[in-house]
C-alpha cells in the first residue's frame, strides 16, 4: 500500500482539500492508506493520551471525506512541536508522501507557506505535497510536470517519486522539462533536451518504468516557463526537486522551487 500522511490544522477547508487530493489519486480505493494526523500543540496543554481525535473538527471532516471515497483511513493524534511531530510520525509509519495544506493571501491568492510547512520541508527527506486551497482535483490518470535543473541526483529523485506512485505505467504520464535560463531572445542557442544529462536521466528512469514521457526543452525565465507549461498541459501536479545543505542533510528550498510553490494553482510536490 502507498502510505500517505495527511497532517491537518484547524482549517476545515484546507483539510478537506488535502483529503480531496488524496482521494483523487488513481486507484486510491485499493492502493492508498491515508493517516489523518491532528497534533495538539504544546500551548494546548494536552497530550496524545488525553486528547481525542474527535475533538479536531477539521481532522474529522478530512477522515470522513476520505472514507466516503473508499480510501482506507487511520486516525492519529500527536502532541508537541507540530512540525517535529509530523516528521516523527511520518518516519514511524514509513510514509511514502506527506500531504500538507497551504494558505492563501486574501485578494491576490498565491500560496503562503506557513511555518509548519516550512519546518516539515526542511526536516524530512520524504516527498512533501502542498495542496493549497480552492484547487480542483480530477480523478483518473495523472499528468505530471517534472521540471529539472542540471543536478542529476535531484532529477533522479524527482523521477523516483513519480515511478513510486501506484501503478505509474497505467496511471501517470509525465513531461520532463528543462528551461535554459533566459534564452528566449532572437538568436538564442537551440534548446536541446539531450544536452542536459539530468533531464535525460529523469526521462530514461520514467520510461524504464513504463511511464509515458514527453521530453521538452525551452528557454526563458524559469519560473514563468514552468507555470506556463503546467497550465498548457493542464498538469495535475508539479514535481520539484529540493536542495540539500552539505553535511546536515536538510532540504533547502531553492528560489525556483519556492517561487513555483508560491505561484502555482495546482499541487506542488517537493521531493528533496
Amino acid at each position: 500500500m502507498y502510505q500517505m500522511l495527511v497532517p491537518v490544522d484547524d482549517d476545515e477547508n484546507r483539510a478537506l482539500n488535502q483529503a480531496r487530493y488524496v482521494a483523487s489519486l488513481p486507484d486510491a480505493e485499493s492502493a492508498i492508506e491515508a493517516t489523518v494526523l491532528a497534533v495538539a500543540p504544546p500551548s494546548s496543554l494536552g497530550t496524545a493520551e488525553d486528547v481525542e481525535f474527535a475533538e479536531f473538527e477539521a481532522a474529522m471532516a478530512a477522515a470522513a471525506h476520505l472514507e466516503s471515497q473508499g480510501v482506507q483511513v487511520a486516525r492519529r493524534v500527536g502532541d508537541g512541536g507540530v512540525g517535529e511531530e509530523i516528521v516523527r510520525i511520518a518516519d514511524e509509519l514509513d510514509s511514502d508522501e506527506i500531504v500538507m495544506g497551504g494558505r492563501k493571501r486574501s485578494g491576490v491568492a498565491p500560496l503562503l507557506l506557513g511555518s509548519t510547512v516550512r519546518e516539515v520541508f526542511v526536516s524530512t527527506e520524504r516527498p512533501v505535497t502542498i495542496t493549497g486551497t480552492g484547487m480542483a482535483f480530477d480523478g483518473g490518470p495523472r499528468e505530471l510536470l517534472v521540471p529539472v535543473d542540471r543536478n542529476v541526483e535531484r532529477a533522479r529523485q524527482q523521477a523516483d517519486y513519480v515511478a513510486g506512485l501506484p501503478d505509474p505505467a497505467n496511471n501517470v504520464s509525465a513531461t520532463v522539462l528543462y528551461v535554459f535560463p533566459h534564452q528566449d531572445y532572437a538568436g538564442a542557442p537551440p534548446h536541446e533536451f539531450a544536452e542536459i544529462g539530468a533531464a535525460v536521466a529523469a526521462a530514461d528512469r520514467l520510461e524504464a518504468e513504463g511511464v509515458a514521457v514527453e521530453r521538452v526543452a525551452t528557454g526563458g525565465e524559469v519560473t514563468r516557463k514552468i507555470l506556463a507549461a503546467a497550465e498548457d498541459r493542464e498538469a495535475d501536479g508539479i514535481v520539484m526537486g529540493g536542495r540539500k545543505r552539505s553535511g546536515v542533510q536538510k532540504v533547502l528550498l531553492g528560489s525556483i522551487a519556492q517561487d513555483v510553490m508560491l505561484s502555482a494553482d495546482r499541487p506542488v510536490t517537493l521531493t528533496g
